[in-house]
């Protein structure tokens, strides 16, 4: 009798592991009330472009182009401005969502 008792006890105790770590992952898997999670950036579309030249930055590039300094880095969001590098291109007119 002792062994029957002991093997449902361990069975007991199995499943109630088990069902505290489903009942975990569910709730590590939801999102939490109230908060939405949205896509903070999209991919510009870039209609033009232009090549780096020698002596060339991104200050000189958006003066030639007319564009403002905001609107400039959503067209290139992952530029350095520190590091350009002749031959670069840059994306100098389209929409940056």
């Amino acid at each position: 009798m002792a062994r029957t008792s002991n093997k449902a006890t361990m069975f007991v105790n199995i499943v109630l592991v088990l069902s505290l770590l489903l009942i975990v992952t569910i709730a590590e898997s939801r999102s939490l009330p109230g908060v939405v999670v949205t896509k903070t950036r999209s991919e510009p579309n870039c209609d033009a472009v232009t090549s780096v030249e020698s002596g060339d930055t991104c200050f000189s590039i958006r003066q030639a182009f007319n564009l403002t300094t905001d609107f400039f880095a959503s067209l290139n969001p992952n530029l350095n401005c520190d590091a350009l590098f002749v031959g670069q291109w840059l994306c100098v007119d389209g929409t940056a969502n």
